[in-house]
């Protein structure tokens, strides 16, 4: 298996945990998005940067980009969809 490539992150979240707000005070199920996944969030869907533009700033190959969004993004869908707190690390 080949070395991971380190990726270069410009963006630090103020906010690390976000969770469903219900009537009742439960314990939610857990969803974790690695920091790296959280730039790749907001470089694309919040900068509206095109997927090489990402990578560029990422240092990372556009496929790896691009994986790494559809993976972020179907985390966070799962997480709203079936109510799971979110955690960024």
């Amino acid at each position: 298996m080949r070395p991971r490539k380190e990726r270069t992150l410009n963006f630090h979240p103020e906010h690390r945990y976000f969770t469903p707000i219900t009537e009742k005070q439960i314990m939610h199920e857990e969803c974790s998005l690695k920091h790296e996944e959280i730039e790749a969030i907001k470089l694309k869907d919040l900068e509206n940067l095109d997927q090489k533009q990402c990578a560029l700033s990422m240092k990372i190959s556009q496929p790896t980009f691009h994986r790494m969004l559809k993976q972020a993004r179907k985390k966070i869908a799962s997480a709203l969809i079936k109510g799971h707190s979110i955690r960024i690390i």
